[in-house]
């Protein structure tokens, strides 16, 4: 029963019944039996000390894994970006390019058409002038510079080149990102 006691106690008391054996062999024993325990505590202790060791290792090894994973993917989205970029670039240099043409050929349309209007406006004023001629004569030598042939011929301002319908329209560089967008949506990690 573990319980220290005399020799009397063991011949008629109590522990009659009980199994004893001498003090110092007990204590020897439990003393051997505790340094068996502590080396055991100590031992399991170095176990844990090394288990702490590595998870703090594995939490630090994330920590940098992590950080060059968030680096790699900012890179590649930026990379990504970039290419956006450039396409962007290229895709409004090309519309820039399309409006410069046709705002050019415009342009010298109406250059051309102005002096037309302004030939035709010079004759109209001749024209006029020789209306009020009242003599015969002077009228016929005016009509020389009015002739109707270059009357007609002027009148037909009208015939210098045109533009097509629809030619101002830029649908032409009309672009659909739809399928990119979706594209970038569905982007995630492999598994």
């Amino acid at each position: 029963c573990e319980v220290p006691t005399c020799s009397m106690c063991k011949v008629f008391g109590a522990h009659k019944d009980c199994e004893v054996a001498p003090l110092e062999t007990v204590f020897q024993g439990q003393k051997t039996e505790l340094n068996n325990c502590i080396s055991m505590l100590v031992a399991g202790n170095d176990r844990i000390q090394t288990i702490i060791s590595q998870l703090e290792d594995s939490c630090r090894s994330t920590e940098e894994n992590s950080e060059a994973a968030k680096r790699e993917l900012c890179a590649r989205f930026d990379a990504l970006a970039e290419v956006l970029e450039e396409k962007k670039s290229e895709l409004l240099e090309r519309i820039t390019r399309e409006q410069g043409d046709k705002t050019g050929f415009i342009q010298s349309l109406i250059c051309r058409y102005k002096e037309q209007l302004e030939k035709s406006s010079r004759l109209v004023e001749t024209a006029i002038q020789a209306m009020e001629e009242t003599g015969g004569a002077a009228f016929l030598m005016g009509h020389g510079v009015l002739s109707m042939p270059r009357i007609v011929e002027a009148s037909k301002g009208g015939r210098l080149e045109k533009i097509e319908r629809g030619y101002e329209s830029m649908d032409a560089f009309s672009v659909s990102l739809d399928h990119l967008a979706e594209a970038v949506q569905a982007v995630d990690f492999s598994p």
